[in-house]
């Protein structure tokens, strides 16, 4: 089967969209299905092109997945195609954008229609090789309508799939406030999704919101994000992390580790550190990078009990997971159910358990049941008592982190995946 993904993340983007779309991709390619990627060079979270890419089109191959192998991500940017094999390689044509390096409301939207705008002729480009299914990954939804009409014109199956409802986020968040700007564009947006053969999202609760919005229930797919329990796994040991960062194996080590924006709400965990301050059993780990990081580390200032580390190679990703004793998902109020944390499973997979933010009854409050604690998102003050509990308690993190792993478990890569492989050849043979 020819399968065209469009999407504005991909790999070797480390954390959000760009690292599930880079990986199904490779897990398909290694099914046996030829795969063409019209994406943007990567520049998430950071906001900048990464070191060794360049913001221009480009053609690169990335290496298929060989079948339930966790090959390491292999890029190049070859001039000619490698060698035939059983699995082909993942075709990736990557498109300038631009890039603006402190998003705000508008900026957003001018960063989304850049690469909707250079995409498009590569898309166009893709009509001669009549994929079987075109699939679009959201945000953006710019993407939609160039996705529809390669599909149609090619004679192909269109599917989007939704990791972040972002209209709905970008106006509870602020950062859009015209009412008439939202009227218009959800209803652009309802109208578009309605007429995809197929439209996934990553969580029950979201899949639900599509049903909200007017695409028929027969259309609607649970597509779930998932996690390798190959890559990540609970060690025997304690973390290289701890001796690096001189950590004694006493300490109570509460991480954050992922994208910092603005829907995170990271502001309330250095208010909790200020809280922590004359504990010196409790130590907060705040890794990754974002708009906000540079914002956060002002508010930090004076607090020895913060220590804030880079993004780390997926190599290193289990040493890290495996640094905390307490895994911490802070959120904003409004967005608990329009964004599913990625972040999430890979805390599950490495045994420790989940103190998170979210509303009650949202699909990420009912996954934590058994295996964390979920306190309204600002209620810093919950959030600073679970947290001393916790650190108080390790025979309470020991069991909680036993049933985190159970809970991963749901989440395999190879079974999500495989489900979902199983719905894209029943589509296309329809």
């Amino acid at each position: 089967m020819r399968i065209l993904i469009h999407g504005i993340n991909f790999s070797p983007e480390l954390t959000g969209i760009g690292k599930y779309s880079g990986e199904l991709a490779q897990w398909l390619a290694g099914q046996g299905h030829e795969v063409r990627v019209v994406t943007a060079p990567p520049y998430y979270p950071h906001w900048r092109v990464s070191e060794g890419h360049s913001n221009g089109w480009q053609k690169q191959y990335i290496a298929a997945e060989k079948e339930y192998l966790a090959d390491t991500v292999t890029e190049t940017s070859a001039l000619s195609e490698p060698a035939a094999s059983r699995f082909s390689p993942v075709v990736v044509y990557r498109c300038p954008l631009w890039v603006p390096s402190q998003p705000s409301g508008l900026k957003r939207l001018l960063h989304l229609a850049t690469f909707a705008l250079s995409s498009f002729p590569v898309m166009l480009g893709q009509i001669l090789w009549r994929a079987d299914l075109v699939l679009v990954v959201e945000p953006p939804l710019f993407c939609a309508p160039q996705a529809q009409l390669v599909a149609w014109l090619s004679g192909a199956k269109a599917w989007l799939h939704i990791q972040d409802f972002e209209v709905d986020a970008a106006f509870d968040l602020g950062i859009l406030r015209a009412v008439w700007l939202k009227q218009w564009v959800l209803r652009m947006e309802r109208f578009l999704m309605r007429r995809f053969a197929r439209v996934s999202s990553i969580s029950p609760n979201m899949c639900n919101k599509l049903l909200e919005k007017g695409v028929d229930v027969d259309r609607v797919v649970l597509f779930p994000n998932w996690v390798d329990a190959g890559d990540i796994y609970p060690l025997t040991r304690p973390s290289l992390f701890r001796a690096e960062l001189g950590v004694d194996n006493t300490v109570c080590v509460a991480l954050y580790s992922g994208n910092m924006g603005e829907k995170q709400g990271l502001e309330g965990v250095i208010e909790v550190a200020r809280r922590c301050a004359a504990n010196s059993a409790v130590l907060f780990v705040l890794c990754g990078d974002g708009v906000a990081r540079n914002r956060l580390m002002r508010q930090a200032q004076g607090l020895r009990n913060i220590c804030w580390l880079e993004l780390q190679p997926l190599q290193r990703l289990n040493e890290l997971l495996n640094l905390a004793d307490i895994h911490l998902l802070p959120q904003r109020a409004g967005v608990s159910d329009l964004v599913m944390p990625s972040k999430l499973l890979g805390m599950l997979a490495s045994g420790r358990p989940v103190l998170a933010m979210a509303e009650p009854d949202t699909q990420l409050s009912k996954e934590l049941q058994v295996c964390g604690k979920v306190v309204a998102p600002g209620d810093e003050q919950r959030f600073y008592e679970s947290l001393i509990e916790w650190a108080n308690h390790p025979e309470k993190r020991e069991l909680l982190g036993k049933s985190a792993c159970e809970v991963a478990l749901k989440w395999g890569k190879h079974r999500v995946l495989a489900e979902v492989a199983r719905e894209l050849l029943q589509l296309c043979r329809r």
